[in-house]
């Protein structure tokens, strides 16, 4: 090729380049929906392209909020519903020149025409937009069953937005309002009900299933119920709303009606995707009722992109369609389906769901799948209970710390954790939801090095020795019995021996236990039978791990590790007791 044909070449690359210079400057994008999928989609774009025109609807009066944060203005740990507002219309002008509109809702999509229809609902102004690129974040809706009796009346709120919150207070306060409701036990219910709590209001919460946060499970969440007791909570499980009234709600619990007083009711029962304007302009809709994305969040329409709380994307361990209504996944779609605008591909990776929740004095902390999901999904799986410091026990602020590890059998691989305690719960969870997503097995979890000094952990974390004791598990080592077991055990009269200190067992044990310390085992071992099951505990399971080593080295082939010890018996068994009368099957709590 000569001179002139190779300029000629260069010519026409550049000529074609600055085409699609100028096809970039002119490109417009909508969004519709603000908060954490919307306004950082819009924000990512702008990253990318500084020439665009970004225009961003949102039908409320604030486009972008903390909404994470709204129950905490109850109490007034944010004392100035402002502060909940993250960044106004004016600011998105100044800082990132994207035009954000308030007030206007966008009620149809013309994907033919990519044009929206959009309404000012402040003048009631109809007018359309047209689209290069459109992005839906339109989020999801708290649940209000017209069903129930009453749930429309001006005592019953919702919480979405700021504007709700800031109703739900005002109410409170001008109304002296002293007896309030939660309905719903998910993570708005709680937070809602500690904050009205704190608040100095009498609070009962009602949840329909036999516990609250259901991502963790049962034997786990005890420990919440006995927080949430301690602190002045009613809670009602199994409850059903039937009925509001105009000073209590009416209540379906194991058959019989119950009253209870209540001068406002939050409801906070979950939520459902927005996805009427999706569905109104034809876009396919998934299995779980959330807009149907693929691995770049385009939408059955490639150039209409959606994001948030309001699609359905996948876990990632059971591979199935599922969705999450969380900030943290909604930010990591907003900026995947905008780097895709652009050429770039970060994929649509799903999510194995990681959450934690502050419940009063202790923090709770979940990964992946708990033992009940994972087994009602049908994988085979087993788990490790591991109760230790969550620091040096010489430092003052030491407490002990649940871990419970969820995994695969025969494989050893982590399928999920939940951590409550009073110390770093997040910490321990974060990197267990690290090794997941690596797909990480007990193995690799047992070598994790983690950093260590007396004042932050211990030299052997809780998440390494949960992972031992996974191992040992799967391994045959030893063979374990589940807390919930405990009461059936006793009530049958099984043989089971405590292997803490004579002093520890006189404060609090099993009724019907044995007494026989670790320091004395070997030397009256023969008074254990060998032809009968033998159940073993101390108080966290470290030295009835040590016992059930000494027993197997000295012929016992039937000996059991109680999981949780008791501690954990206890913290298990003190809801149930207090709230069921029924007859404990410990002679003392001791949550020490």
């Amino acid at each position: 090729m000569g001179q002139k044909e190779i300029n000629g070449a260069l010519k026409e690359e550049e000529h074609i380049m600055n085409q699609r210079k100028e096809k970039i400057m002119e490109r417009k994008i909508l969004v519709v929906g603000g908060v954490a999928g919307g306004a950082s989609a819009a924000a990512r774009v702008r990253r990318l392209d500084a020439h665009a025109r970004i225009v961003m609807f949102e039908r409320g009066e604030h486009v972008s909020f903390s909404n994470c944060c709204l129950p905490y203005h109850l109490s007034g740990t944010v004392e100035n519903s402002d502060a909940l507002v993250l960044m106004s219309p004016e600011k998105f002008a100044k800082q990132h020149d994207i035009e954000a509109r308030v007030w206007s809702e966008v009620t149809e999509i013309h994907p033919r025409e990519k044009k929206v229809t959009v309404r000012n609902l402040q003048s009631g102004e109809c007018y359309e937009e047209e689209y290069d690129k459109l992005i839906l974040a339109p989020g999801a809706s708290p649940v209000m069953p017209e069903g129930i009796v009453g749930i429309r009346q001006r005592h019953v709120f919702s919480i979405r937005n700021v504007a709700d919150i800031r109703a739900l207070k005002k109410y409170i306060d001008q109304n002296h309002v002293r007896k309030a409701a939660v309905v719903g036990g998910g993570f708005i219910g709680v937070e809602t009900a500690e904050n009205l709590k704190m608040a100095g209001l009498s609070v009962t919460l009602v949840e329909g299933s036999s516990q609250i946060m259901l991502p963790f499970d049962y034997d786990m969440v005890q420990i919440l119920h006995k927080e949430m007791l301690d602190c002045g909570i009613e809670l009602y499980l199994s409850g059903i709303l039937k009925e509001i009234k105009e000073d209590c709600i009416v209540i379906n619990r194991q058959g019989k009606e119950e009253t209870i007083e209540a001068e406002v009711v939050v409801m906070a029962i979950g939520v459902t995707p927005e996805t009427g304007l999706a569905r109104k302009a034809g876009l396919e809709i998934g299995k779980t009722g959330g807009i149907l994305v693929n691995k770049n969040f385009q939408t059955s329409d490639p150039d209409i992109y959606a994001v948030g709380d309001a699609v359905e994307t996948f876990h990632r361990l059971l591979g199935r369609p599922g969705r999450l209504a969380l900030a943290g996944p909604a930010q990591r779609q907003a900026r995947a389906a905008a780097n895709h605008m652009y050429g770039e591909t970060d994929g649509n990776h799903g999510f194995i769901g990681s959450s934690c929740i502050r419940v009063f004095g202790q923090n709770a902390a979940c990964t992946g799948l708990n033992e009940r999901t994972a087994k009602e999904a049908g994988l085979v799986c087993a788990y490790a209970h591991a109760i230790a410091p969550d620091k040096v026990g010489l430092m003052p602020d030491s407490h002990y710390m649940n871990l419970k590890l969820v995994f695969e059998v025969p494989t050893g691989r982590i399928l999920g954790a939940q951590a409550i305690g009073k110390g770093n719960t997040d910490k321990r969870i974060d990197v267990i939801a690290a090794m997941i997503a690596m797909g990480g097995t007990l193995e690799d979890l047992k070598e994790l090095e983690l950093c260590y000094s007396p004042v932050f952990g211990t030299a052997k974390d809780v998440v390494n020795l949960a992972a031992l004791i996974g191992l040992n598990l799967l391994n045959g080592r030893y063979r374990q019995v589940p807390v919930t077991d405990v009461r059936r055990l006793v009530e049958e009269g099984a043989y089971i021996v405590d292997v803490r200190e004579e002093h520890e067992f006189e404060a609090g044990h099993l009724k019907g236990a044995h007494s026989i310390p670790l320091s004395q085992l070997r030397q009256r071992m023969e008074e254990i039978p060998r032809d009968i099951p033998v159940y073993v505990h101390c108080r966290t399971g470290q030295r009835s791990y040590y016992a059930i080593c000494c027993l197997q080295g000295h012929g016992y082939e039937n000996v059991h590790n109680v999981s949780g010890s008791f501690l954990g018996i206890s913290l298990y068994e003190y809801f149930n007791d207090k709230t069921g009368d029924r007859v404990p099957v410990v002679t003392e709590y001791n949550f020490n």
